[in-house]
């Protein structure tokens, strides 16, 4: 019997003034709140072994954060939870703070590392954790396997097309469609479930500034929404949580019309929701049949590999002889960015780059080890040297039952992923389906495609960093970490990323906290109107301090009220899909913008209500309060809400 306790916490980072992670663009700064961050923990357990599943709504995982949580749980819990049982991954938005790597490299719009919002991610997660430990008690685990089909689409056909027919042949549509569902159950009844399906988790454009957990987010937070209903906002720790983690979406975009903010509309917020009520919907379908009751045992095994200087035999190159890979270096396709989910830089394309291919061709004849590493990879960012980026992987199998998940740190497109997951099932001899790529787990090393994929050089390949056989030296590795699992034997440690501290620390310009003449904080300077209808969008704004002074995790900026004979009920808070959190300088003073979209059973009288502290000498926390105005159900003036 398998025992499970569940957690979940708010990790949402600075919400103004902060670049996001993730698309890469100086622009894309943090400037308020759509939906806030989560992290949802997982502890199964079965005898005296067990694992920990940490799925956090982030861009990505680095060391930094990860060593930071198993520090807080050894204090904790000393000996019980490692980085040997320990999957901590993210669902990838590009609408989150970013700042809390340790290396370089991802500070390019953050003025450096964020102290402010690495603690609020370490503090949020282990939070998590504590609660999934308290939560433990017997469970049933039973595994759902389906297929989505319309919530994905392959950004780098290119690069598939160049793919051996056998490889092909097995996603004829250019696309993973496989859903995966652990079902939690409790005395017959679902009390939580973790979803796995690839897909970007883009559908928020590079000019979106709210912080957003995008469609994974919205998925989880739907779900959870739906199970709870109207006792959302009194959540207990021990109430239906619902995880939407990534496998091998390297290649998938979920802008379906190929082009950033498009497919299957034109609005990428609504596209954020649509497709996200499309995994959402997948999983629940899922929920409602039989599947496979897991039994047995948990067990894991982790090692670490040099990327920067892997050997990979023969068996695993494909072509018989052995190779190397080597030190990180970026292609000029990797500046392009993204063309259906988000470019990059100007003047970079995918693909050919003629200017830099011929310049990388005169470094190649002189250099004829760097050709076999990189080439046809046209070398811009040379030697990413220092601590720009993380050298070593660290690679985890983690069994539960008969469903195994293969830790990788990176972006893995879905044939490099087929790959790695028929290496796993070889050797354990478990079917395909039971055996998932977890990417984006337990740090970060940009992509893995296969060497054919490679070769075409699109942004995929370009952002290959360690070079054409990074592949097949994670095959090597998941080759050997599957033989130790299955004889019940040990496996080398390896070499681990050297801890490293972070080299500039941001010092952000902290806003004076001075009201407008004859204001006070809270004091609104936009009334609601008095009357609205369902559907409608109202908008109130508020004097307001810098909200970075308090953070307000597990808290909220604003709260909208509804009216009940004994004083009021909040229905919905800047955590809700419904609302919206906007900060703003203005000429006059600092101003909160807040927008809350009224939904289709709303009748009654309402407010909202703004919160925060200001500098003042010294941290001081105000409120504020809108009018009160009506909505007017769908019913008539009399309707009231359900």
């Amino acid at each position: 019997m398998f025992h499970c306790g569940r957690g979940i916490a708010d990790i949402t980072g600075e919400p103004a003034d902060t670049g996001m992670l993730g698309y890469g663009k100086s622009s894309q700064r943090s400037d308020g709140i759509h939906l806030r961050l989560r992290s949802r923990a997982f502890v199964i357990a079965s005898g005296d072994r067990r694992i920990l599943l940490v799925v956090n709504d982030l861009p990505m995982v680095f060391d930094s954060v990860r060593r930071a949580l198993l520090e807080r749980l050894e204090l904790l819990y000393p000996g019980l939870y490692t980085e040997q049982n320990t999957m901590v991954t993210a669902t990838h938005t590009h609408c989150a703070p970013g700042g809390y790597s340790h290396h370089r490299l991802y500070h390019s719009n953050t003025g450096g590392f964020r102290p402010k919002t690495f603690g609020v991610i370490v503090d949020g997660m282990t939070e998590a954790v504590v609660r999934a430990h308290d939560d433990l008690a017997p469970t049933v685990l039973t595994l759902n396997h389906g297929e989505l089909r319309d919530a994905s689409a392959n950004r780098s056909k290119v690069a598939f097309d160049n793919d051996p027919v056998v490889d092909r042949e097995r996603f004829p549509e250019a696309i993973d469609p496989q859903t995966t569902l652990l079902r939690i159950d409790r005395d017959g009844t679902p009390v939580a479930a973790i979803n796995w399906f690839p897909v970007h988790n883009t559908s928020m454009t590079n000019a979106n500034t709210l912080i957003s957990g995008d469609n994974k987010g919205y998925a989880a937070y739907h779900w959870e929404r739906l199970v709870a209903g109207a006792d959302y906002r009194d959540r207990r720790p021990g109430d239906f949580i619902a995880a939407f983690a990534q496998t091998n979406a390297g290649d998938l975009t979920p802008n379906l019309d190929l082009r950033p903010g498009h497919g299957p509309t034109g609005d990428d917020v609504e596209n954020t929701r649509i497709i996200g009520l499309r995994q959402y919907e997948a999983a629940a379908r899922l929920m409602t049949r039989p599947g496979t009751v897991l039994t047995g045992d948990v067990d894991y095994r982790l090692t670490h590999v040099d990327l920067s200087a892997a050997v990979v035999r023969p068996e695993f190159t494909g072509d018989g002889r052995e190779h190397r890979t080597g030190p990180p270096v970026g292609g000029a396709s990797a500046l392009a960015g993204s063309e259906e989910d988000g470019p990059a830089f100007r003047g970079f394309h995918e693909g050919r780059n003629p200017f830099w291919d011929r310049v990388s061709q005169l470094v190649y004849r002189r250099l004829p080890a760097l050709r076999d590493v990189q080439s046809p990879k046209a070398l811009v960012v040379g030697g990413l040297r220092g601590h720009y980026v993380a050298r070593s992987a660290p690679v985890q199998l983690l069994r539960i039952g008969h469903l195994y998940l293969l830790g990788i740190p990176a972006e893995v497109t879905i044939v490099a992923g087929l790959r790695l997951r028929r290496t796993v099932a070889s050797i354990v001899g478990a079917d395909l389906a039971d055996v998932l790529v977890a990417g984006y787990s337990n740090g970060y090393l940009h992509y893995v495609t296969t060497p054919e994929e490679y070769d075409t050089q699109q942004y995929e390949g370009g952002s290959t960093l360690f070079g054409r056989w990074t592949l097949p030296a994670l095959q090597q590795t998941a080759s050997e970490l599957a033989t130790a699992l299955r004889d019940g034997k040990p496996i080398r440690y390896g070499d681990p990323e050297p801890e490293v501290a972070p080299v500039r620390i941001a010092r952000p310009r902290i806003p004076r906290d001075k009201p407008p003449d004859g204001h006070a904080f809270g004091d609104v300077l936009l009334e609601p109107r008095r009357r609205y209808r369902p559907g409608d969008t109202v908008t109130a704004i508020f004097v307001a301090a810098y909200p970075n002074n308090d953070l307000r995790r597990n808290g909220s900026y604003l709260e909208v009220e509804r009216r009940l004979p004994d004083g009021w009920q909040t229905v919905a808070d800047d955590g809700d899909w419904s609302t919206t959190f906007r900060w703003r300088r203005t000429r006059s003073g600092q101003v909160a913008v807040v927008t809350w979209t009224v939904p289709g059973d709303a009748a009654g009288e309402y407010r909202i209500r703004c919160h925060g502290k200001a500098h003042q000498q010294v941290l001081r926390p105000y409120s504020g309060s809108s009018r009160v105005f009506t909505i007017e159900g769908r019913g008539g003036r009399h309707a009231h809400q359900t």
